[in-house]
């Protein structure tokens, strides 16, 4: 399918200066709200108010200077490296598992501490799997529906890993990555008959996995009906809505809202953007979606003109991974869907998202180089 896409490949140029700029735009608003949504938590807790701004600051530095590495490095010499890439990562989602290397974060084994520094190797898994499909599928694009030789490996590969994280009781992750990962198969050509086949392998099985732990039916109902227990299950699913609505059309100004002050547990993480939609209104709102549309129509375009199949299938995973996070975050805060554990890429607290985020970014930046310049200016 990626073929009738795909342009005959262009020399290399430099690189996509609308992407970047929405990507400075993302970063520096995302900063911004963070602030705003954990001054006050930052203080009560930990006696600074610039706590969660610092923290994050040292991982978007590393995750620029690795971006900007990966901007420049060949993609045909990074591909030389995937295999080992991959490798490294299902060694790196186990780490959590490991006593005294581990770290549990209300009852999630997601972390590790390196360096005294917590790092969340799902977030890295996101990448290497995307880089690993893109090449896989492109390797093998003459022998797309060979089920023995291309589409077992992959499917292995990813039920691997997303049934480690999951067993790091973080099914929103796990979901999230096998979700980008079958729409990757569908883009990359495989027959509709093995599409259907694996629709219908992971949705009986989801169901399965959310009804086998208490905690997920638990927002399965408060989803359904929040009002129920609204102290308890419901509570944040209620303050969320309340931020939206008092927001109104202007907001009530940065750094005034209440909602963050003890009403909505935890606003600097998930829920950031009911802070932001507080205190800037629905004006905020539809700058802070907006820029978010045009990140993923210019991360498709520049996929779409990007001369190679490697490089559209890379493109399409990445703009994917960082799109859709943000539009499950956005329907979770506004109610449409049950609460997640995804957060909201660029504005979330959470250094190992942006780090891998930004990575991402560079290797997005670094297709654009070779794109087809007509129509992206």
């Amino acid at each position: 399918m990626a073929d009738r896409f795909v342009l005959e490949p262009s020399s290399r140029s430099s690189f996509d200066m609308y992407l970047m700029l929405l990507l400075v735009l993302l970063v520096g608003i995302g900063l911004t709200a963070l602030f705003s949504a954990s001054y006050y938590y930052g203080e009560l807790n930990f006696s600074d108010s610039f706590y969660f701004i610092k923290k994050d600051g040292l991982y978007i530095l590393v995750g620029i200077a690795l971006g900007l590495l990966l901007m420049n490095i060949p993609l045909d010499m990074l591909r030389q490296y995937i295999p080992h890439i991959i490798l490294a990562t299902l060694v790196m989602v186990f780490l959590p598992f490991v006593p005294g290397l581990g770290k549990k974060i209300l009852g999630a084994q997601r972390w590790i501490i390196v360096f005294g520094r917590s790092f969340q190797p799902s977030e890295l898994a996101k990448l290497s799997l995307v880089l690993y499909l893109a090449h896989i599928f492109d390797k093998k694009s003459d022998r797309i529906n060979d089920f023995a030789n291309t589409i077992f490996p992959p499917l292995i590969i990813t039920g691997i890993m997303v049934f480690i994280i999951y067993g790091q009781n973080d099914f929103s992750t796990s979901f999230f990555i096998l979700f980008v990962a079958i729409a990757m198969f569908f883009v990359a050509g495989v027959s509709l008959y093995y599409f259907l086949f694996l629709i219908a392998s992971a949705v009986p099985l989801a169901i399965i996995l959310v009804f086998t732990k208490e905690h997920r039916v638990e927002r399965i109902i408060t989803y359904l009906r929040p009002e129920i227990d609204p102290m308890g299950t419901g509570y944040q699913v209620l303050a969320a809505k309340d931020a939206l609505l008092r927001g109104g059309f202007f907001g009530v100004g940065l750094g005034q809202g209440v909602e963050k002050i003890g009403g909505l547990p935890e606003a600097h993480s998930d829920f950031v953007f009911a802070v932001l939609a507080e205190e800037s209104g629905l004006i905020g709102v539809v700058v802070i979606i907006g820029l978010f549309v045009l990140f993923a129509v210019q991360g498709y375009r520049i996929s779409l003109l990007s001369g190679s199949r490697f490089s559209f299938l890379l493109g399409f995973g990445i703009t994917s991974m960082i799109f859709l996070q943000a539009v499950f975050n956005f329907a979770v805060v506004a109610g449409l869907v049950p609460t997640t554990g995804i957060p909201l890429p660029f504005f979330s607290s959470g250094g190992s998202s942006k780090l891998v985020s930004l990575m991402m970014c560079g290797l997005l930046l670094n297709i654009s180089r070779y794109a087809e310049r007509r129509g992206l200016v």
